[in-house]
């Protein structure tokens, strides 16, 4: 796919995601106050799609998304754990940049 097909593809997913969000949200299942992580786990997956599951940024996207809307949720309290994040993401992604460099 080119670039202009990637961009067109998921700025259409992402404005029918936000259309279904604002829907939920004014119809009250929902409020937007918690769905909106769902937006970045659709921009997230489109870039996965379109780079067959290689995209470091797409799978971070979506786990991000995922992660906020777990929060959103079922109140995770992130202050407990807040203080290994940062060690976390950077052993990990220490991980990714050997494991990529070998390839």
């Amino acid at each position: 796919m080119s670039d202009t097909k990637h961009n067109v593809f998921t700025g259409g997913v992402v404005l029918i995601t936000l259309g279904v969000l604002i829907f939920l949200s004014k119809s009250g299942s929902y409020s937007f106050a918690q769905t909106w992580p769902v937006l970045l786990i659709a921009i997230g997956v489109c870039t996965l799609i379109q780079s067959k599951l290689k995209d470091f940024g797409g799978w971070f996207i979506t786990l991000a998304g995922a992660a906020f809307l777990f929060y959103e949720f079922h109140g995770f309290d992130v202050s407990k754990y807040s203080k290994y994040l940062l060690p976390g993401v950077l052993i990990l992604l220490g991980i990714f940049v050997i494991i990529r460099r070998k390839k």
